[in-house]
């Protein structure tokens, strides 16, 4: 049995006429009639009545806009939250339907996929007519903003709703100004096109690029579409006819085939003009038949059927069967002359082929796309994931818990931002608002004194998000400060915008590093309570030659705060006596560094640099005269060397289970007392993994400040540092320090 049928591009303008729109969205997306549907088409049409009463109609692009985008939507896999959606998007984005009311009345996941789609429109708001490239970087923002768009979906059907959303925008600029088509135009050409063209939804990205290029290219398209020169109606009779003698060819022959056509669409006829360097008389596949058949050697039964009956054209068959394309593709292209003298394409393959070339991992998209060139990983990933809903939907059924489980899959290592001026930035995730004044610009970090994102004011450590749009607040006479070096405050991610922070000290005279060094180090000494410390040990520990040496790297950044501490805490019996107790928990023969000296009591350790051994390498000890014990992995040449010179100061080591030794530590924080204080502080150690096993609290009415002393456990004063940097960054603390036992 031969089927035929046409593939028809969506009309450009929907017959908004329909009798019954609940019936008709229900019937084309093969869902079962819904009261549902019924009731949010209700309530468009009652806030059209409603306007227009008031006299506050809103034209084509108010509550029926969403009819039309249901009408699109309901031709691809969705489901009937999607098509609420969709009815109701443009009725909540012009603010005479509150998300709430949507919540309430049609639950939670349409208007969670409203608000989605409402995340992407910063992009239209935001993609304006600035140039291609921003930063110097090598990809134009059109590429940017597209990667961004993927980031931003977490569920595939906010990507349809958006794209049947930009889609009815495109269509309803028809009479508009060229102004306003042009940028739609832009917009749908740069970013939607080649998102429908990813996504497989060969429709609409057909829809799109033809209208985008009629109002982008006015003069290309005419001149094409009066190539094409014969009436839509003699063309359709030509290869209907066509398809009738092959469908009649191919059922005398057993060969059981599903037959498909269509006129090749102007943009692409353009495309390849452009590509091939050719004119329009040798464009091959204005017009083209599809054949799709039960095995691979219907395939070639088809081929040869079709090549007894039709002229081929030399040069013009490629067998992507037999040697298929690099990322899978399979199929039979071939050229004839058909009646009358005309050029006809014919494609011909397998459900399965056709299957994997429109959804599968050799989607079509790969070879065939504007957007081709290498990405990065994390974006693949997420294309992937939005092919595979659409690709496992008609198997599975439901788009949300499919959705819900790949989404897992799904990791992200970069956001993209936005800057003032709609450019797009790409940073890594985590990154703050001065990651990002660095990026833009050396001098826009250096005299960064603020940030607003979204048109809020945020802390320099906020965590931005993809989609944010971000204005660095910027003061002349500014200049960078040393807390921005602190890891543990949190304010710089990226190692780059680090880098220029410690340029910019570096640059400053030795005195002032000197000075500026002496200040932080002296006050994290009194922070910690560590009493005497001798820093010319600590300099030496640190490969400096002098104090002065090391207070001037620590004004210049070349030495953080923490490596000082770090230093302290490896010195020969530091970590005990600066904390003044025993641990809570050790084991007699082991160390934090999870090496046990075998027979002996506790000894200093260190791993030897000459080899560097890891856990899992055997390894030996080596007793040196002021350092307590070397580790040497046993193949060492160092250590062969003096095992034979002096075999005494040999000791048998071993790697321990590497228990984490607790120290008990008093801490005293004060702060201006308000509600929620405690709750905040107590989080600190929460999230740190920091035991807190006593805690006492005192409130000053008169001065308004409250003072808490705890008892927490730590690993060591590297810990210590951190989680008072972590309680000296919340909302009204004046002061956390460490307090001795008397």
């Amino acid at each position: 049995m031969v089927k035929a049928r046409e593939i028809h591009p969506l009309q450009l303008d929907a017959d908004l006429s329909a009798e019954n729109w609940p019936e008709r969205f229900a019937k084309q997306a093969g869902l079962p009639a819904s009261g549902t549907l019924a009731r949010a088409v209700d309530l468009i049409e009652a806030l059209e009545k409603a306007d227009v009463d008031a006299k506050h109609w809103r034209g084509p692009d108010a509550h029926r806009f969403g009819l039309e985008m249901a009408d699109i939507l309901s031709t691809m896999p969705i489901d009937e939250d999607a098509l609420i959606a969709a009815l109701l998007y443009r009725s909540v984005r012009i603010g005479r339907l509150a998300i709430r009311d949507v919540r309430d009345e049609f639950g939670k996941t349409p208007a969670k996929l409203i608000e989605g789609v409402q995340q992407m429109a910063i992009i239209s708001q935001t993609h304006q007519d600035t140039p291609d490239q921003f930063l110097g970087a090598a990809d134009n923002q059109a590429d940017a903003v597209r990667r961004m768009l993927v980031a931003v979906i977490d569920d595939v059907r906010v990507a349809l709703i958006k794209l049947a959303e930009r889609t009815a925008a495109i269509r309803a600029v028809k009479n508009a100004d060229d102004a306003r088509r042009n940028k739609v135009a832009r917009e749908v050409s740069e970013i939607y096109a080649p998102l429908a063209h990813r996504l497989g939804i060969g429709q609409l990205k057909w829809e799109l690029e033809d209208l985008s290029f009629r109002y982008l290219h006015a003069s290309d398209y005419k001149l094409i579409a009066q190539s094409l020169a014969e009436r839509r109606e003699d063309r359709e009779r030509y290869i209907e006819q066509l398809v009738s003698d092959l469908g009649a060819a191919l059922g005398a022959q057993g060969i059981e085939a599903d037959l498909t056509w269509r006129a090749k669409h102007i943009y692409s006829i353009w495309r390849k003009m452009q590509r091939k360097q050719v004119d329009f008389s040798q464009i091959y596949d204005v017009r083209a038949i599809r054949i799709l058949v039960k095995s691979v050697q219907d395939c070639y039964a088809a081929l040869g059927l079709v090549h007894g009956s039709y002229k081929s054209i030399p040069h013009e068959f490629d067998d992507y069967i037999a040697s298929p394309k690099p990322n899978g593709y399979r199929s039979l292209h071939t050229a004839v002359i058909g009646p009358q003298g005309k050029v006809v394409e014919v494609q011909i393959r397998t459900q399965q082929m056709h299957d994997e070339a429109e959804y599968g991992v050799c989607a079509h998209y790969r070879y065939k796309g504007t957007d081709t060139e290498t990405r990065g990983e994390a974006y693949e990933e997420k294309i992937s994931w939005l092919r595979q809903v659409l690709d496992w939907h008609d198997e599975v059924g439901d788009l949300r818990d499919l959705s819900e489980a790949l989404r897992q899959d799904v990791l992200e290592d970069r956001i993209y931002v936005f800057t003032r001026d709609g450019h797009v930035v790409d940073l890594p995730s985590g990154a703050t608002p001065l990651d990002f004044a660095y990026k833009v610009h050396t001098e826009v970090g250096h005299s960064c004194r603020g940030a607003k994102v979204n048109r809020r004011i945020v802390p320099l450590t906020y965590k931005l998000k993809v989609g944010d749009q971000v204005d660095i607040l910027r003061q002349g006479d500014a200049r960078p400060s040393r807390d921005w070096l602190n890891q543990n405050l949190g304010y710089l991610k990226t190692s780059r915008a680090r880098a220029k922070v410690q340029a910019w000290f570096k640059q400053l005279d030795r005195e002032q590093n000197v000075s500026a060094g002496k200040q932080l180090i002296d006050a994290e000494i009194k922070r910690l309570a560590l009493g005497v410390v001798d820093l010319k040990v600590v300099a030496s520990a640190l490969n400096l030659h002098a104090v002065e040496d090391l207070y001037a790297a620590v004004g210049a950044g070349d030495v953080r705060v923490s490596q000082v501490v770090g230093a302290v805490s490896r010195l020969s019996g530091v970590t005990q006596r600066v904390l003044d107790l025993e641990p809570r928990q050790a084991s007699p023969h082991e160390r934090t560094d999870g090496i046990q000296i075998l027979g002996v009591g506790k000894l200093l350790t260190q791993i030897a640099t000459c080899c560097h051994p890891v856990p899992g390498d055997t390894i030996v000890g080596f007793i040196t005269k002021n350092r307590g014990v070397s580790i040497h992995r046993d193949d060492c040449p160092n250590i062969l060397a003096l095992e034979e010179e002096q075999p005494e100061r040999i000791i048998e080591v071993a790697w321990g289970d590497q228990q984490v030794e607790t120290y008990p530590v008093e801490i005293e924080i004060t702060a201006y007392d308000r509600q929620g204080l405690l709750r905040d502080i107590t989080s600190v150690f929460a999230n740190e993994r920091v035991n807190v096993t006593g805690m006492q609290t005192q409130s000053d009415a008169q001065s308004n400040t409250a003072r808490l002393s705890l008892s927490i456990e730590v690993d060591g004063l590297s810990q210590l540092s951190h989680v008072l940097d972590r309680v000296q960054r919340i909302h009204n603390i004046i002061a956390a320090k460490r307090i001795r036992s008397t």
